[in-house]
């Protein structure tokens, strides 16, 4: 066998491998949101407004977003008078036509880093929502790619934060910067981005408090932050990632909004998809705010936190609802 026959094999058990962990990790939303389409789509011959009602619950109940959902399904009903639809069967190609298209745009999900030197990396998020856990897997992610990672513990507020990242640099094997709690974070990036220029770095993944009871407090720590790096490291931070639990559905979006582009997001880490049956709220991330989703848990493994991929993602949640010929053509 050829060099370059089995370096296609291997690409192709590697993209087989994710598009099925994309599976496995989709199963409850697609148990409860492609089960009850399916059954609404056979129990209901007749598109009507209890049909439109029905399926816009559905919707919202998978966190897909109230807005998204009222504007889906106005265009649901156009199409339907424009193509003179009658029975919900006929519907499927076209919901799953606007579902994809949801989906699928224009977005850059992959990360954008610093070719010829140290890439700074922030990231922040309430307490809670698996913010430590993914750095942990961010560096495991970047070392198994041969990178040299450092770790900043930037959370000087939560009682634990600086221990509970020091034992991801342990599992690891990368270092942690850091100071003593209640310490300046600021401070600690100066520390953290000098030691990563001496040691010739090519990742640095920081750590911020995730607090947001003053919100105000936290926005001049963040500033603080950004001017530090800055400074020390033109054109950084070169990421900025927002760290979301997926289980908490609406709220996670409500925590997006909270933060803003007044913290100059780049994109989101959605945790726990695996765990929740509202795997709908990617779409209504992506609708409402317009940040691209960069990376999704989907296990508790080191190596489970994938980068997002919406053709994936497409597939693995509606697979059974969509039929390949419709995804195919939406390709």
């Amino acid at each position: 066998m050829s060099f370059f026959k089995r370096l296609k094999e291997n690409i192709s058990r590697q993209t087989e491998a994710v598009t099925n962990k994309f599976k496995e990790g989709l199963t409850k939303t697609r148990d409860v949101f492609v089960e009850r389409v399916e059954d609404l789509i056979l129990r209901r011959k007749k598109i009507d407004e209890e049909f439109y009602e029905e399926l816009e619950e559905i919707l919202i109940g998978a966190d897909v977003g109230v807005t998204t959902v009222l504007k889906l399904i106005d265009e649901l009903r156009v199409e339907v008078r424009k193509r003179r639809i009658e029975n919900a069967e006929e519907l499927r190609p076209v919901l799953s036509e606007k579902l994809v298209g949801l989906l699928r745009g224009e977005q850059d999900n992959s990360l954008h880093l610093n070719e010829n030197g140290l890439s700074v990396i922030l990231v922040v998020g309430v307490n809670g929502v698996g913010k430590t856990t993914s750095i942990g897997k961010l560096a495991h992610r970047f070392k198994q790619q041969g990178k040299k990672v450092l770790l900043a513990a930037g959370d000087t507020f939560r009682a634990g934060a600086i221990e509970q990242l020091e034992i991801w640099g342990e599992r690891v094997g990368v270092d942690v910067i850091k100071q003593q709690a209640g310490s300046d974070p600021a401070a600690v990036m100066y520390d953290a981005v000098q030691a990563a220029k001496s040691r010739g770095v090519d990742i640095l993944l920081c750590d911020t408090a995730g607090r947001l009871q003053n919100k105000v407090n936290l926005m001049e720590e963040l500033n603080k932050i950004y001017r530090v790096i800055q400074r020390e490291v033109p054109d950084a931070p070169h990421e900025v990632l927002l760290v979301l639990d997926a289980t908490t559905g609406q709220n996670a979006l409500n925590q997006a909004k909270l933060f803003g582009d007044k913290t100059g997001l780049t994109g989101l880490v959605l945790t726990k998809l695996d765990g929740t049956a509202k795997g709908g709220i990617v779409i209504a991330i992506r609708q409402e705010l317009g940040l691209p989703v960069k990376f999704v848990g989907l296990g508790e493994k080191m190596d489970d936190l994938e980068e997002f991929n919406s053709d994936q993602f497409v597939h693995a949640l509606f697979a059974g609802l969509i039929k390949e010929e419709d995804l195919a053509e939406e390709a």
